[in-house]
């Protein structure tokens, strides 16, 4: 049977590794519906076995700035070009994957939020009587802009900030009229409809996966974060509302 290209490429490049490796990751939830779809192919093709907590990048940065050992972190390209600076993740290494916008999510069945201009968006918050956003980065964007807006003190009493629990659950379960997330990370709850940021508010982020100094399992990370950008992995990605690179 024909392999897929990156599927035989891993296999051609790990056929003379001495031994299966635990790779140890910190992943940002943003890429998690892509990754889970990709690890149970490159498991198989490798024998390494990977073992990933999800954790907003900020979190992910302290726990690399402290010199955990762990091998391999997926967060946005701006922190893992700080820690490369620091020492703390090994210069080099850097592998882009992905990139995400933002969106304001609403229940099934609700009226579609109103995006299509900053003046919309900001009828829409000032009509909504919940509003959802994370402590991760999206929600550090998300409140700076409601600062911008002028109309951050005027919500305040309706804004619920979380972390741990997906945004779009929130919203689907009816805590909040209004979420907003990273697009791949709304794109995987059930039971919510989704609107993007128009362009003149919109914000990208950009996600990259690195080996940290304190790796215990560089080369078998490293496997694994180009097999993150192999046609496969490109296609997951797409499906999950990231765009690769």
């Amino acid at each position: 049977m024909k392999l897929p290209a990156g599927l035989a490429a891993v296999m051609l490049m790990t056929a003379g590794l001495a031994h299966a490796a635990e790779i140890k990751v910190l992943a940002s939830a943003a890429v998690k519906t892509a990754y889970l779809e990709m690890q149970p192919a490159f498991e198989r093709a490798t024998g390494h076995r990977l073992d990933t907590v999800w954790i907003p990048t900020a979190e992910m940065a302290k726990r690399v700035g402290s010199g955990e050992a762990v091998d391999l972190v997926i967060m946005a390209t701006d922190r893992i070009d700080e820690l490369t600076q620091s020492g703390r993740i090994v210069a080099g290494s850097r592998v882009d994957l992905a990139r995400s916008g933002i969106g304001i999510a609403v229940r099934a069945g609700a009226r579609r939020p109103d995006t299509d201009s900053t003046e919309a968006v900001k009828r829409t918050l000032l009509a909504a009587k919940s509003i959802a956003y994370s402590t991760g980065l999206s929600g550090v964007y998300v409140a700076d802009l409601l600062k911008r807006m002028g109309i951050a003190e005027e919500l305040k009493p309706r804004i619920r900030q979380t972390s741990g629990v997906p945004i779009g659950e929130i919203v689907a379960r009816g805590e909040a009229e209004l979420g907003f997330q990273q697009l791949s990370e709304l794109a995987a709850i059930p039971g919510i409809r989704i609107a993007p940021l128009p362009p003149e508010i919109q914000y990208t982020f950009y996600f990259a996966a690195a080996v940290p100094a304190a790796a215990k399992e560089p080369a078998a990370a490293r496997e694994w974060a180009k097999f993150l950008t192999t046609p496969e992995a490109a296609s997951a990605i797409r499906k999950s509302g990231l765009e690769p690179g």
